[in-house]
């Protein structure tokens, strides 16, 4: 570990002298490229530094004790600060440890987030617009920015579909454990008898794919038009504005409708097609590495039920770490990063776990 420490510390300063020299600077993709990769290693760099220090502190501490001699009041000042720097080094050398391991390389990304109603009819779709307003107030609070790509509204005010983007720094690293089914059990409006229902939402983030990261063949795509419609079937506009692309090769399709414009909707479409590809690109990367899914928490498997929202007992517990907090409400306000820290943690443990498996 250490010696990969030297190494990472090296080509940190290395990169530190480049960004200072003027045919870097005036390269925008060079400079550009460097930044990324210095930001990437900083915070290492700054804990190794750090670590360092704390190890020529308890050298010295063990030195102090050993010429100590017969003075009492100096062996104990020697022998607490050798205790305090000894601490001081296992600590900093556990957070060195995470920091060293591998990232997700799309955690920076922005997201498209997929939501769809699943068992339970309206109620379904009247919980997918719950969550939808879940993860909008979210992104409020962090000042990120979300825009609507498509949408299919139900007459009651759910969603049977809908399909946003959410930029914002770290986006990615914060929603990545979001996909799955998410189960509500909560009395429905339309329940005369005072029931509880259980109904489902799928919930799919992937992680946002620009044109360089996957090349589409234009011959690889079905692009269809027609009219636009809104709940209940109604027509919107008269104009075909709407529209359909079928990607050949894996039979993908996606819709958009939500623009007046055909043009703005299938730049949407092929936004959210990119990002499906790009997902489903990765997701087959991963499954080749042996024991890459034992790893992680959660597999990100679009049918795998992650969460509960029980609504008559004001509970929410995610079903992959055991966490149980009794203040949906709160939850359902945008409140969520108590539960992305705790997936993060989780998450990180099981890699040290599996990394230490390997070793």
């Amino acid at each position: 570990m250490f010696e990969k420490l030297k190494l990472t510390e090296q080509r940190f300063e290395e990169i530190s002298e480049k960004l200072s020299c003027p045919e870097v600077v005036s390269d925008n993709e060079q400079y550009k490229a460097l930044m990324k990769e210095y930001k990437s290693l900083e915070a290492v760099v700054e804990k190794y530094r750090e670590y360092k220090k704390a190890q020529l502190n308890l050298e010295d501490a063990k030195e102090l004790l050993e010429n100590s001699g017969g003075d009492r009041e100096l062996k104990e000042l020697a022998q607490s600060e050798l205790e305090e720097a000894k601490e001081k080094c296992e600590f900093l050398s556990e957070e060195l440890k995470l920091l060293l391991l591998p990232s997700d390389p799309n955690d920076s990304k922005n997201v498209i987030v997929e939501i769809r109603g699943g068992a339970g009819g309206e109620e379904a779709s009247l919980f997918a617009h719950s969550l939808f307003r879940m993860y909008s107030m979210y992104c409020e609070a962090k000042r990120w920015k979300l825009e609507i790509l498509n949408s299919n509204e139900t007459e009651l005010g759910g969603f049977k579909e809908v399909s946003f983007s959410i930029t914002g720094e770290g986006a990615y690293s914060r929603l990545k454990f979001e996909s799955g089914v998410h189960r509500v059990q909560r009395v429905p409006e339309t329940e005369s008898q005072g029931r509880i229902h259980t109904s489902t939402v799928t919930v799919a983030v992937l992680p946002e794919a620009d044109e360089v990261e996957l090349e589409i063949n234009p011959t690889d795509l079905k692009i269809d038009v027609f009219r636009s419609s809104g709940a209940g079937g109604q027509h919107i506009n008269k104009t075909e504005s709407a529209v359909r692309i079928t990607h050949l090769p894996t039979g993908v399709v996606v819709e958009c409708q939500d623009e007046r414009s055909q043009h703005k909707n299938k730049d949407r479409a092929m936004k959210i097609l990119r990002s499906r590809l790009f997902e489903a690109k990765q997701r087959e990367q991963d499954e080749k590495i042996a024991g890459q899914r034992k790893a992680q928490v959660g597999t990100g498997d679009r049918s795998e039920r992650i969460r509960t929202y029980n609504y008559p007992q004001g509970r929410m517990t995610d079903h992959r770490i055991g966490l149980t907090l009794y203040r949906l409400e709160d939850i359902l306000n945008g409140n969520i990063d108590e539960i992305f820290d705790a997936l993060a943690t989780a998450d990180r443990a099981a890699k040290l776990a599996a990394q230490a498996d390997e070793v």
